[in-house]
Formats: structure tokens, C-alpha cells, sequence
């Protein structure tokens, strides 16, 4: 499971579905709706958010629209939370090492994406997200 910091608009078509299946996925983990996947890092920080249910909507609802703006019809019914939701820091350190992961697998499944990534001086963030300063972050699976 890999829950993107940088905006979808950055990933390719499998990249999107795959964050779409993941994070809706996620959504049924924090409802207690499923038992694996429960203790997976990529969801301590939504977990240690105020309201899990709203970030997890929030983060969502990005996804879908971005999907719809690509021409994709993903069911935004399954986002059980439709409001805002307070920002999650993200650390610039998590940030580029994401980046870095994503360029490499761009680079083996649609080089023209890698291409587009690679020629941002600085791509965007998910909405959810705030930037702030710090290394790789400590719930992340080296």
C-alpha cells in the first residue's frame, strides 16, 4: 500500500487506480472493517489525525477528482466522508523520498509520465498535505 504525499495528477493511469483501490481500502482499515492491513505504516498518520474518517475522505476525494478530470469515472459514493479536513504535515524529506520512488517506477511502467515528473522543478503536493521541513518520516518502510 503506498499512500502518495505528492498530488495524483503525478502519477500515471495504473498508478491512479492502484491509489484509488489503496486508499479506498485504507478508508474500510480506519472504519475497523477489515482485520489485515491494520497496522500497515502507511496509515499512522492518518490514524494519529483528529478525525481519520475526514482525512481519508479528504485524501479521497483529491484522487477522484483528479481521476475525473483525466476522463475516469471512479464511484465517489464509496468516499464515506465527503467534507474537509484539517492538513497533515508532510515532511520535505518524505516528499523527495517519494519522489524518488515514484521516478523509479515511472521510469520501468510509462516513461513519458517519468518524463513529465522529472521536468516539474517542484511537483504538488496532495491537498491534505502541508509541507513543512524534516528528514524521511519515521512511520516510512526503508
Amino acid at each position: 500500500m503506498r499512500i502518495w504525499s505528492v498530488h495524483p495528477q503525478h502519477l500515471d493511469a495504473k498508478g491512479l487506480v492502484a491509489l484509488w483501490r489503496e486508499t479506498l481500502l485504507a478508508q474500510k482499515v480506519l472504519l475497523g472493517q477489515t482485520k489485515g492491513y491494520r497496522n500497515h505504516p502507511q496509515l499512522k498518520r492518518f490514524k494519529s489525525h483528529a478525525d481519520p474518517i475526514a482525512a481519508i475522505g479528504a485524501y479521497l476525494r483529491a484522487v477522484q477528482l483528479e481521476a475525473a478530470r483525466r476522463g475516469y469515472n471512479f464511484d465517489a459514493s464509496k468516499i464515506l466522508h465527503k467534507g474537509p479536513a484539517v492538513k497533515i504535515s508532510v515532511t520535505d524529506g518524505q516528499v523527495a523520498y517519494e519522489l524518488r520512488h515514484l521516478k523509479a517506477k515511472l521510469k520501468a511502467r510509462d516513461f513519458a509520465a517519468y518524463e513529465r515528473l522529472t521536468n516539474i522543478a517542484s511537483p504538488s503536493l496532495h491537498p491534505l498535505f502541508t509541507l513543512i521541513d524534516g528528514g524521511i518520516e519515521d512511520w516510512e518502510v526503508l
